[in-house]
């Protein structure tokens, strides 16, 4: 497998886990708000990664969100399912799951918490893969791992037979684009932000696109893409701009949260527009008044209540 074996492009959000305020998952409103993520027009869903919060759920809770994503999604748009774990043998359990429901592709992190070495990681990826059939993509996420992967391991890692894909979270834009031009060729890379770089990366060089959070201002993210295809770079801009305000006053330059946790202030931005965002899962809690009305100003800025 290499780039070539998937269609993944363009926004494909990493997207939050409906859960009710007793912490139990809530079917029912989560197909609603796929549906509405669907109708805005996203170009893949991304389940249970940090957005989802895998590491508060049970592997029954995790198959069971598997299949409620593909009875509602599956054969629509491109579906990946977050399967990070701590040992490959768990990795591979959650990739069961994600293959019995439909999905079509994978994503891993290394394993959080350890900070291995590179040939431990190389040679828990090797052991994971082995275990699938499904496309992977590696997962660089470095606030949660404590580990920015390097360009010579990354080189190895997507010599892997099925990876596919990169999501490159890294905070240095040095490191990004060193890596971008270093595997473009070979693998999809995700991870550009909807800024002036971004945008010249992805209308003059080829970028893929971007597995982001939540996508709570619905189509202007997808649109981002969209545009620049169709070669409208202004409007790209403008889709951008709107993007990089909720960056701004969400989150700091390195992809954390300025106040609350990020999966419970996506939740609040669903829950104020009248989507079911629903309530995080402890050990997360949910925002307090201040920071709904954070929330909310950011929102009304924007128009979208």
């Amino acid at each position: 497998m290499d780039r070539n074996s998937v269609d993944w492009r363009g926004y494909m959000p990493a997207i939050t886990t409906t859960f009710t305020r007793d912490g139990d998952y809530d079917a029912r409103g989560h197909a609603e708000l796929l549906e509405w993520l669907y109708a805005e027009g996203m170009h893949g869903i991304v389940a249970l990664g940090t957005t989802g919060e895998w590491f508060s759920l049970q592997p029954t809770e995790k198959a069971a969100v598997f299949q409620n994503i593909a009875a509602t999604l599956k054969g629509k748009i491109p579906l990946i399912a977050g399967c990070t774990g701590y040992t490959a043998s768990e990795v591979g359990a959650n990739m069961a799951a994600a293959a019995e429901a439909g999905f079509d592709g994978v994503l891993i992190t290394p394993p959080p918490y350890i900070c291995l070495s590179d040939a431990e990681i190389l040679e828990f990826y090797r052991e994971a893969a082995k275990q699938t059939k499904l496309p992977i993509c590696i997962y660089n996420w470095p606030p949660g791992t404590n580990i920015d992967l390097s360009l010579p391991l990354i080189e190895k890692l997507i010599e892997i037979d099925n990876v596919v894909a990169l999501k490159h979270s890294t905070s240095r834009l040095d490191h990004f684009s060193k890596v971008f031009f270093a595997i473009r060729d070979r693998v999809r890379v995700f991870g550009f932000n909807m800024d002036e770089l971004g945008l010249t990366l992805l209308a003059h060089q080829g970028g893929d696109g971007t597995m982001g959070a939540g996508a709570v201002l619905g189509r202007d993210h997808p649109n981002f893409y969209n545009e620049i295809w169709n070669g409208n770079l202004e409007a790209a801009r403008e889709c951008g701009a709107r993007d990089r305000v909720i960056l701004t006053e969400w989150y700091t330059e390195h992809l954390t949260a300025r106040f609350g946790s990020p999966q419970a202030i996506l939740k609040e931005a669903f829950n104020v527009m009248g989507l079911p965002g629903g309530y995080p899962r402890r050990p997360i809690l949910p925002l307090q008044d201040s920071e709904r009305e954070i929330v909310r100003a950011t929102l009304e800025k924007l128009g979208k209540i």
